[in-house]
Order: C-alpha cells, then sequence, then structure tokens
C-alpha cells in the first residue's frame, strides 16, 4: 500500500488492506464479540452497554445504540451477501479514536466503529487444563485490544503442559482465564470468583438466566487450592456458556456433565434478537 509520500511495505512487498486489517489496533481500542446465529444475537443490550461504558470510560463519548446496532446489521448482511455463507457468522465490533494513541484528546467524532466478520465458532470441546499464573488485566472491566499477556500465557501454558492459563490476583484469588470467564459449581449451587475481572457478555447472560429459573448462585473468594473441593468448573466465552475444566494448576476437578447441562440450558434460555 502507498502513496505519493509514504510507502508500507510487509515482507518486503506493498502491504494491501487484507494484510493490514488484523494490524489495525495497538492498544487504545475496545471491543465486544458475539455469535450470530440465523442473523440474531444472544444478549444484544449487554453488548450494546458494554462499548457505550467503555467508550465513555475510554474516549469521554460514545456512540448512540441505535447507530451501533446499524453498523452491526451492515456488516452481517454484507458478509451473508458476499460470501453466500448464510447467516451465521462470528462477529466483533472494535470502538476506536480516529486519531490514535498518545495525543492528548480525541477527534470530534470519536469513537469510530469496525465490525468485523468471520465464521461462526463453538469453542472446545474440553476439558482443558489450566495452568494458574499470577496476573491482572489493565482496566480488567473494559474488553481491550492489545493485551498481548493473554497470548503469552496461553503459550507458556501450552508449553508446560496445559491447555490455556487461569489468572490468580496479587491476593492469591482466582479471577479469569485468559479470553475466558471461570465458574464452578460446589454441587448445590453456581460459584462465580470475586475478584478484578472483565464481566462477560455470556457469563452476564447465564447469571440472569440462572436467578429467573431459581438456581443458586454465589460469588466467592477462590484460590487455586478451592478448586480441587469444587464438584465442576468451566470456562466461558462469546464461543460458548460452558467448556469443561478439568484441572487448575495441580488441583484436579471432577468434570461434572449435568453442571454443563445447566450452564448451557440457561444460555438458550435467553432470547435471540436480530441485530
Amino acid at each position: 500500500m502507498s502513496t505519493s509520500d509514504h510507502a508500507t511495505l510487509l515482507n518486503g512487498r506493498a502491504a494491501t488492506a487484507a494484510d493490514l486489517a488484523p494490524l489495525a489496533f495497538a492498544g487504545f481500542a475496545h471491543f465486544t464479540a458475539m455469535q450470530l446465529r440465523g442473523g440474531r444475537v444472544r444478549g444484544l443490550d449487554l453488548h450494546l452497554d458494554r462499548l457505550r461504558h467503555a467508550s465513555r470510560r475510554m474516549f469521554g463519548a460514545a456512540l448512540a445504540d441505535d447507530v451501533v446496532r446499524d453498523r452491526l446489521r451492515e456488516a452481517a448482511e454484507a458478509a451473508e451477501a458476499a460470501a453466500g455463507a448464510g447467516p451465521d457468522h462470528s462477529l466483533t465490533a472494535t470502538m476506536f479514536s480516529r486519531v490514535g494513541e498518545f495525543t492528548p484528546a480525541g477527534a470530534d467524532d470519536d469513537p469510530a466503529i469496525l465490525v468485523r466478520t468471520a465464521p461462526p465458532s463453538d469453542g472446545p470441546s474440553g476439558p482443558l487444563r489450566l495452568d494458574a499464573v499470577r496476573h491482572t488485566r489493565p482496566l480488567a472491566d473494559i474488553k481491550q485490544v492489545g493485551e498481548s499477556t493473554k497470548t503469552i500465557y496461553l503459550r507458556q501454558a501450552v508449553a508446560r503442559g496445559f491447555d490455556d492459563a487461569a489468572y490468580v490476583d496479587a491476593d492469591g484469588r482466582l479471577s479469569e482465564a485468559t479470553i475466558w470467564n471461570l465458574v464452578f459449581w460446589d454441587g448445590r449451587a453456581v460459584v462465580w470468583p470475586r475478584a478484578e475481572m472483565l464481566d462477560g457478555i455470556t457469563q452476564q447472560i447465564v447469571r440472569r438466566q440462572l436467578q429467573r429459573s431459581g438456581v443458586p448462585q454465589r460469588t466467592a473468594e477462590l484460590r487455586p487450592d478451592d478448586a480441587a473441593r469444587m464438584a465442576g468448573a468451566a470456562v466461558m466465552n462469546s464461543w460458548t456458556p460452558g467448556v469443561p475444566v478439568g484441572a487448575i494448576g495441580d488441583a484436579a476437578i471432577p468434570v461434572a456433565g449435568d453442571f454443563m447441562q445447566l450452564l448451557h440450558g440457561a444460555y438458550q434460555e435467553e432470547p435471540a434478537v436480530d441485530v
């Protein structure tokens, strides 16, 4: 890619828009990810809340919900028309400042929105073995781009024989995993970790549907040793409401099929809506 006054090369050749799209953001941006099935999505209200909150915090302004929804719908329709792939997609909406990073103020029309589609995903089948690593994400309540630690800890965990990594904060509490929320089952109630973390959209969907169904839930400070006393554990994200976890560090955890059914059933109770 070049103009009269500059050139951009990738591995010695002119970079195309397709080359640069995955590299479009460094660190000053936030996003939400969702799965569309039949052109519909669960928890759209929660996705809009997430984008609005994070935009106001990072940029001091947010796009109107109806504008965001229009951009999501346009991207989904364009992907279906261009690829003929049907109405099932992974969709990511990223909010960013038009003037980029390391500037004292953004543009008057910040934030901008970039929406990307990809093939649908359902996540791994599990059970997963998670390494326990000491880490707390900065601005943990915002789903940010540019967090290299997610990939670093994933790769280090795999090198040590695990499938992924779970985070342990400075107080020794389990919080979340690299790209996942953690959830546990004590045999009577669903147990959510109490620590600084991202409230995932799938997590919020499952929690409100369990509440509506009267399933007992509680939050608790959990340390890796506590995991061994649990009757089940799982991770969840935009791909799936539940992948079983068979171990965190040295703590083995039973794979509880009934618990997985409970999580997936709660998610399915959430109505899907048109974007």
